[in-house]
């Protein structure tokens, strides 16, 4: 292992994952809580893209982008969580240069892919609340399959400059990244080089996670005024129900990750453990909590879940 005081290095081979630098002494509580959430996910995604596949009444534009979404949480999280048990379990806090690079596009590139997906959730909702007559011949499964292409591509190039610029930066000071994982923002405060590219650049690509907010709003605003020209109650909140589930999926994932790219960049008063905690917290808690919300909201997945357990059970 390279001495992590070293000087005068570029690209150092390897770099050194703290953890959760001041919360040491409960490595064991928190892998457990960890651990828990990360099982919940993987069990929970996959049984979201199981049920869609073998449902053919979920055939649906929604429901493609809900496995998409799933798809997108367990790499989000399969990314960074087994790396983070393994620091609290076996110590192992040492990671390859180009592992940490590949692990930051990868968490960038999907969290990118989850906000897109979102947007094209809610353009979906859009069209069957306000145009329901046209929902089956603007979302047909080839114009699904160009938004899903679209998502993707936008999110894997967004994220692309990321590792190519932290390759280039100079670490002259230390290998010692004090988090969890490689995040970029604590792989910039590393570097000997101009970083002000890599700032800016990261605020660019977070103007394009607020412009898919906005967009998602401007959707929902149409959508409200639709909802609120129906002619009763019951018919109301029926139609508002659908957008249920989207609603609270976006508000797990959107307000964790604003509130963490926002306190890392101006909250210089927090701590430290807090901030990496609640990064960590914003990559494991959406993954973990979408199933539930789809699986709790959606009566088509809850009678797949239903009649599954009641076969197994006979």
């Amino acid at each position: 292992m390279p001495n992590s005081s070293t000087t005068n290095f570029t690209n150092p081979s390897t770099f050194i994952l703290l953890g959760f630098p001041g919360l040491e002494a409960s490595y064991k509580w928190i892998s457990i809580a960890f651990c828990a959430m990360y099982t919940s996910a993987v069990l929970g995604n996959f049984t979201i893209l199981f049920i869609v596949k073998t449902e053919t009444s979920l055939h649906e534009p929604m429901y493609y982008f809900l496995c998409m979404l799933a798809i997108s949480d367990l790499v989000l999280s399969t990314s960074t969580i087994p790396k983070i048990l393994s620091i609290f379990w076996f110590n192992a806090k040492e990671i390859d240069f180009s592992a940490c690079l590949t692990q930051m596009y990868f968490i960038h590139c999907f969290a990118v892919t989850e906000s897109g997906i979102f947007m094209a959730m809610a353009f979906d909702r859009y069209v069957a609340i306000c145009h329901p007559l046209r929902h089956s011949t603007i979302l047909t499964k080839p114009m699904v399959a160009k938004i899903s292409l679209a998502v993707v591509l936008r999110s894997g190039i967004l994220a692309l400059p990321y590792p190519f610029l932290a390759r280039h930066w100079s670490y002259c000071r230390t290998n010692i990244v004090p988090h969890s994982f490689c995040d970029h923002i604590a792989i910039v405060k590393l570097a000997c080089s101009d970083i002000r590219i890599g700032n800016y650049y990261g605020l660019f690509v977070l103007f394009f996670v607020c412009l898919d907010v906005f967009f998602i709003a401007v959707s929902y605003t149409q959508i409200l005024r639709a909802i609120f020209r129906l002619p009763t109650k019951e018919a109301r909140l029926k139609t508002f129900g659908t957008c249920g589930s989207h609603l609270c999926a976006l508000l797990a994932f959107h307000t964790p990750e604003l509130f963490s790219s926002l306190t890392h960049r101006f909250g210089n008063n927090i701590p430290l453990h807090f901030l990496i905690l609640f990064a960590n917290v914003y990559l494991l808690f959406p993954p973990m909590f979408h199933p539930i919300i789809y699986g709790v909201r959606t009566k088509q997945i809850r009678d797949k879940l239903h009649r599954l357990f009641t076969y197994k059970g006979t």
